[in-house]
Parts: structure tokens; sequence; C-alpha cells
């Protein structure tokens, strides 16, 4: 068909999604493995309608005005803060994400960290593979139960929600701060809402999981760290801006956390100097979502979504929805 639209892809997705993006559109992809710079960007997506990018990718002003022909920007993520949304909106171009199908993942992953810094498992993994193991020991390894203790989570969205349930199993006490209580129809019973400051003091276990913007840039810094209580563990699976990582290293080499897990960095790929020496931290290289079923399905509605607005459908998500109402 010489009719379909022009589909510029920034990273090899899966298998799966990238047959089925062929199918439905004249696909182009980035050829190498690693993420592009505007330039490239630019020049791939030449005379394409449609563009299906990553959170690695710098999508700004520039990006946008040198594509006149650009009608939908479709984000493979759930977040969309790569992406200038004011330049998009001006163009009336719909920038479109893929919410909901990553929270089991990123819930998951969550009490993975969880699990992994209050019972020290790479610490013990580490140990054993060095050939220090010499047998049982009743002082080695200590960690912490999680039983009877505080779960503190900061944004209660979808994955906020997630991790909640899951905390029900464990037969925590749940603490969210959220700007306003959850609705009737989405609170879960045994989940209380409470300041960000009494939150922070309260909580054995804080697990941030909102969303990136100006405002709550360092959200997580010195002076709330000080506030959260001595021995207690941090864990980030949202945006690494949100934490002001110099501090963070400065409170766990004080020993006034127990420990922290990070899946994202505010410089990514690079992390900061100091958590890489630190054995009660627990660092992953931003896999929240990588399962093979959530990343399936962040590609399928991330080029669904731009098919849609395309055809004069309805998109999953559209991150700037005012783009639509304008052109009715």
């Amino acid at each position: 068909m010489t009719d379909r639209p022009c589909l510029f892809v920034t990273r090899r997705l899966p298998q799966a999604v990238m047959e089925f993006a062929h199918s439905r559109f004249r696909c182009t992809s980035n050829p190498q493995d690693r993420p592009l710079c505007k330039e490239e960007i630019i020049e791939g997506a030449q005379g394409c309608q449609a563009l299906l990018c990553l959170l690695t990718d710098t999508v700004d002003s520039e990006v946008i005005e040198a594509l006149p022909g650009l009608r939908v920007i479709s984000n493979y993520a759930v977040g969309f803060d790569n992406i200038d949304l004011d330049a998009a909106t001006r163009r009336g171009i719909p920038v479109c994400n893929t919410p909901g199908v990553l929270t089991s993942a990123t819930a998951d992953l969550t009490w993975a960290l969880i699990l992994a810094v209050s019972r020290r498992i790479p610490e013990a993994d580490r140990y054993v593979r060095a050939g220090s193991f010499q047998g049982w020991d009743p002082l080695l390894m200590l960690g912490r139960e999680l039983s009877g203790r505080a779960l503190g989570i900061v944004g209660m969205g979808r994955i906020g929600r997630a991790v909640a349930k899951r905390a029900q199993g464990f037969d925590m006490r749940i603490l969210y701060s959220k700007r306003t209580p959850l609705p009737p129809e989405e609170a879960l019973p045994q989940a209380e809402h409470v300041s960000f400051e009494a939150l922070l003091g309260e909580s054995d276990i804080v697990s941030l999981h909102l969303p990136y913007s100006e405002q709550v840039h360092h959200l997580i810094d010195a002076r709330a760290l000080q506030t959260m209580k001595p021995g207690a563990i941090l864990i980030n699976t949202a945006r690494g801006a949100l934490i002001d990582e110099q501090a963070l290293v400065e409170a766990l080499k004080k020993r006034e956390l127990a420990g922290a897990g990070l899946d994202v960095y505010e410089h990514e790929p690079a992390v900061h100097p100091g958590l890489h020496d630190l054995d009660r931290v627990v660092l992953a290289p931003h896999i929240g979502s990588a399962t093979v079923e959530a990343r399936e399905k962040m590609g399928f509605m991330a080029a669904e979504n731009a098919l849609a607005v395309l055809q004069g459908g309805q998109a999953h998500s559209i991150a700037n929805p005012q783009v639509l109402d304008s052109k009715t």
C-alpha cells in the first residue's frame, strides 16, 4: 500500500512491535543501537507524519519546527518531559504516551528493590561470589523484616496504588502523600493520606511514584532526608531528578539512612559519584518497565496512538488533548 503514513522510530523496539509498525506504516527506524542526537532525529524523520520516540530522545522546539510534515508525536513511555509540549501544542501536534501498560512491571521492580535493600541481597551475592562465605553465622548480613513497618508512597497514581496493593501482602502500614486524597472508588482501605512531611517522618520505606516537573525538582533534598526516620530506606523508580543525589550520598555515608534502591538517575546514563561505592545502595539500569509483556504493550500502544491520530480516531492517551479540540 502506497498510501500508508510514514513513521520514524528512534530506537529498535521488540520484534513484534516492529512487525506491527511495518504492517501499518511506511516505517523507517534508527539503524544504530544507541540513542540519536537531535540532528539525527530530524534527519531520520524528514517527510514523516509520525514520530515514535523514547524518553531518552530530546524532542524540543528545534526538532519540532524542523519537521514541517509532522502530525503526531508518540512517546514510548508514560512520562513526556523529553518533549517540548508547548512547542508541539503551538504546532497543533498531539503528543501521545503509554500509561497503564507498565504499571505491574514497575510496581514489581519497586518491590524487588525494597526487598533487595531490606535483606541486603546484592551485598550478600557479592559476599558469596568473593569466596567470603564460611558458613552460617548468627550475625551475618542482618537485614530488616517488612511486616508491621510503614511504607510511604509519594504520588498515588496507577503505579503507586499497585505498589500499595502489594504492600498489603506484607502486612505493612501504608501512608501516601498526594495533593488531594484519592476518591472513594480508587482509595485503598488500608492506605492513609498524610502530608509529605508526615510521610517522611513516619515511614520506614519511602518510595517515589510521581511524574517529574520543575516544581518537584530535588523534592528529596538534604532537608527531606534529615526529616526521614533514622534507618529508613529510599526507593526511586520514577525520575532521577526527584532526588538531590549528592545529598543522598552524604546521608548514606553518615548512616542516616539504612539504604536506597534506585532505578533512575538525574543525569542518565551517568550515575552520581559515590553511589557506586556504597554497599547498601542497589542500582538498577532504568528497568522499571523491562518485562517482555510491558515493553511489547508499550510499543503496540505507541504505534496505535500514532495511527489513531493520523486516521482521525481516538488515541489511548494524549498529553495535550486541547490540540484536538482546536481542530473540531
